[in-house]
C-alpha cells in the first residue's frame, strides 16, 4: 500500500489482522489514510495475540483507537472489552457462516467406530495438540474412537519451533491406527469439508483466544464442538440459540494447570457418550436459512460502517 501512495485508489481500508506488520508501518498506513480522507475499520478477531508478544499486540491495539478507527467485535462481551480497554467506537457483527449455506454438505452418518475426532490447522502455540494426543490415545473410553489430524506442510520454521510436537505426531502415527494424519499445502476450504464429513466432533484445544472460526464451522457442519472455554466462545454459541448443539466445554482458562489434563479427558468422555446419541441432529434446512439472514444482517452492519466518516 505505502508503495501506492496517495492511497486514492480504494474507498476503504478494512484491516483484519495485524500481528505481522510493525508499529511504525500500522502508524504510517493510517497517517496516509488520513491525507487522503480514506475510511478506516477493524474487525478485533483477537484481543489476545496469537504468533507475538502481547505488549506490542496491545500498543497496536491502542494506536488504532487513537486514530478514531472503529472495531468491529464479534460478540457483545468483546465490544465492552474493547471500549473499557481502549475506548474506541465499536459495532457487533457475529462471525457469519464458514461454509455457504448453499455448500453446506450432509454428514456421512454411517460409522462402525464410537466418536470420530477431527483436529485441523496449525501447531501455533495457543493450541494444545500435545495433551489432545496423549488423553485420546490413552483414555479408557477412547479406545474404539479415531482422530483424523488435517495439518498444514511444515516449512523450516515450522519444523525448528515445533520440532517436538511433529516428533509426537509422527511417533504416534506409527504406533496407532486409529490415528490419521494428512498433510495440505494449505488445506482448501473442499479439503477441511470433505475431512470433516466423516467426522462427528471437532477438537479446539485453545489454551487461549478470543473467538473461533472452528466454532462457526463446526456448527455448519453439524460437528460437536470439543472446545476450551476461553476469551468470548461461549457467547459465539448463545448467539445462535437453540440452532446448534452447546459445545462439550473444558476449562484450560483458571491457571490450574495440574488439573487441565483431567478435564480434557472428561471433556473427551463427555464427547463419546453425546456421539453415541446423536445429539447433533438438526434441521438442517432451518439453520442454513438462518445463516442467510444472519449473513445479511452482518453486511448490513458492514455497509453502514464503510460509509460512516471517518475520522
Amino acid at each position: 500500500m505505502l508503495a501506492r501512495r496517495p492511497l486514492t485508489w480504494f474507498d476503504v481500508l478494512h484491516l483484519h489482522h495485524i500481528e505481522f506488520d510493525d508499529l511504525h508501518t500500522l502508524r504510517l498506513v493510517l497517517s496516509e489514510c488520513v491525507r487522503a480522507q480514506r475510511r478506516v475499520v477493524f474487525t478485533a478477531h483477537d484481543l489476545e495475540p496469537l504468533f507475538t508478544p502481547r505488549p506490542q499486540y496491545r500498543r497496536k491495539l491502542r494506536l488504532l483507537a487513537e486514530h478514531r478507527v472503529p472495531f468491529i467485535c464479534l460478540t457483545p462481551g468483546s465490544a465492552v472489552e474493547v471500549r473499557q480497554r481502549w475506548g474506541p467506537t465499536t459495532v457487533v457483527a457475529p462471525h457469519g457462516y464458514v461454509v455457504p449455506p448453499q455448500e453446506q454438505p450432509d454428514r456421512d452418518e454411517q460409522r462402525t467406530l464410537k466418536a470420530r475426532y477431527l483436529l485441523f490447522g496449525s501447531l501455533r502455540d495457543n493450541r494444545d495438540i500435545t495433551t489432545v494426543l496423549y488423553n485420546w490415545r490413552f483414555g479408557r473410553r477412547q479406545r474404539r474412537t479415531s482422530l483424523t489430524l488435517l495439518l498444514r506442510s511444515p516449512g523450516p520454521v515450522n519444523v525448528r519451533q515445533e520440532h517436538d510436537r511433529w516428533d509426537l505426531i509422527a511417533t504416534m502415527a506409527a504406533a496407532e491406527p486409529r490415528l490419521r494424519v494428512g498433510l495440505a499445502p494449505f488445506p482448501t476450504d473442499a479439503d477441511v469439508v470433505s475431512t470433516a464429513q466423516e467426522c462427528d466432533a471437532l477438537i479446539l484445544p485453545y489454551l487461549w483466544g478470543t473467538h473461533s472460526g472452528q466454532l462457526e464451522l463446526a456448527f455448519d457442519l453439524g460437528l460437536l464442538p470439543v472446545a476450551s472455554d476461553v476469551g468470548f466462545l461461549r457467547q459465539q454459541y448463545r448467539q445462535h440459540g437453540a440452532l446448534v448443539s452447546e459445545p462439550v466445554w473444558f476449562d484450560w482458562s483458571d491457571g490450574a494447570e495440574y488439573a487441565y489434563g483431567e478435564r480434557f479427558g472428561r471433556a473427551l468422555d463427555q464427547a463419546v457418550g453425546l456421539v453415541e446419541k446423536n445429539t447433533s441432529i438438526r434441521d438442517a434446512a432451518a439453520f442454513a436459512q438462518y445463516r442467510r439472514e444472519e449473513h445479511q444482517r452482518i453486511m448490513s452492519v458492514h455497509h453502514e460502517l464503510y460509509e460512516s466518516a471517518w475520522p
